[in-house]
């Protein structure tokens, strides 16, 4: 079974760029606290950095539910990460979730975290599960997807079976090819099962 609240991984040097990008998008709802705080979701190579620390994520894909105007230019931070690497990691103003296979509940099963210098009672930003991690890349499904779920799969973070049940119960609010998300649903879950049946052999 996954554990619920698994510990977060990230590379320091990436979620101190992370806490300044999140940062810049705090100020830009001025200096008055909201009423209740606005939240940002994660989702993408970001939650997944977070959660295993694998590969170095350049974009931040999350969805805030809320109207905020800030300059691109300011959403974006050049890094030296723990490797030793110049590196950049840039806010997606595109990200786009409308046409992932997402549950309805995602957002508000999402993990809060804590980031330095955010004060929650403003920004809230939360993770996608690791379950509802793996659904979203099932839409597009490419190589690097497929082993992103694998990576969560290793780190004992989703089964298949919590898998395939989140993800046939976000089907009926899909708007994509249901065959062809189907299809992946079903290699997705075999994947998890091998991985869980080799770690168990060894």
């Amino acid at each position: 079974m996954a554990a619920k609240n698994p510990p977060l991984r990230p590379d320091p040097a990436w979620l101190k760029a992370f806490a300044t990008i999140m940062s810049r998008i705090d100020a830009a709802f001025g200096t008055a606290r909201p009423k209740k705080p606005v939240i940002a979701c994660v989702a993408g190579g970001a939650a997944l950095h977070f959660y295993t620390g694998a590969r170095y994520s350049r974009d931040i894909d999350a969805k805030i539910l809320a109207r905020v105007m800030i300059d691109a230019q300011e959403l974006q931070v050049a890094y030296q990460g723990s490797d030793g690497r110049a590196r950049l990691l840039y806010f997606d103003t595109q990200y786009n979730d409308s046409f992932a296979l997402l549950h309805h509940a995602a957002y508000d099963d999402a993990r809060p975290i804590a980031v330095e210098g955010i004060d929650r009672r403003r920004l809230e930003i939360r993770l996608l599960t690791p379950v509802d991690l793996a659904v979203s890349k099932l839409s597009r499904f490419s190589g690097q997807d497929q082993e992103d779920i694998r990576e969560l799969a290793r780190r004992g973070l989703i089964t298949a079976a919590a898998l395939r049940r989140r993800a046939q119960s976000a089907l009926p609010d899909y708007v994509g090819n249901l065959e062809r998300i189907r299809n992946s649903i079903r290699i997705a879950g075999g994947m998890v099962d091998e991985i869980v049946a080799a770690s168990r052999r060894s």
